[in-house]
């Protein structure tokens, strides 16, 4: 257990260390959400990545196995770590300095719809979801379920406010984006209303 978890760790500080170094590239900021807004969901996310990387000292029941360890589930958890890590790569090299940390329009902010953007309209937020299942899988523990849960919670806070500044931005143009693509995964995995 102890390799793959270790593999996910180093996946996670090359991705943190790349999207620091992205991080200077935007575009100037046009609206902004309060920080109010960016803390309803930021608390969340930090709460999901604590429990993942730092909350082992917690001890039973919360870093019990979910269930029996197999070594092939450990890399299972690299595997689908590694693949959700390079699609928010992929969607933020597609995004370019259209990108925010927060909620933002930015100054001659355009809509993307090519590359991961074609299927879903926040693949960052998809490929997130999916790391941090991989590296819960990986590490098997029952504190790893709350954090997955909790991550998918912020981020469809996060998202529903962001789609709020994109119809204000784009109007028709970005309610025919949504009617075509699903919000984090895609549209043939979502329920019809």
């Amino acid at each position: 257990m102890a390799l793959p978890t270790q593999i996910c760790n180093w996946l996670w500080m090359v991705w943190l260390a790349l999207w620091l170094l992205w991080a200077f590239q935007s575009k100037q900021t046009r609206q902004q959400e309060s920080t109010a807004s960016r803390l309803s969901y930021t608390f969340l996310i930090w709460g999901a990545y604590y429990l993942v990387f730092f909350a082992k000292h917690l001890g039973p029941p919360w870093t019990s196995e979910v269930v029996p360890y197999r070594d092939w589930l450990g890399w299972l958890g690299v595997a689908v770590t590694a693949l959700g890590l390079v699609f928010t790569v992929w969607a933020r090299a597609i995004l370019g300095a259209n990108w925010s940390g927060s909620v933002t329009i930015k100054v001659d902010h355009e809509l993307i719809r090519t590359g991961p953007y074609r299927v879903v309209r926040h693949p960052i937020y998809t490929g997130l979801v999916i790391a941090i299942a991989g590296t819960a899988l990986a590490w098997d523990q029952w504190r790893d379920i709350p954090a997955v849960l909790l991550l998918w919670i912020a981020f469809t806070i996060k998202r529903l406010k962001e789609e709020q500044f994109m119809r204000q931005t784009f109007g028709p143009q970005y309610d025919d984006y949504a009617r075509t693509t699903g919000a984090i995964f895609p549209l043939v995995l979502r329920r019809s209303s």
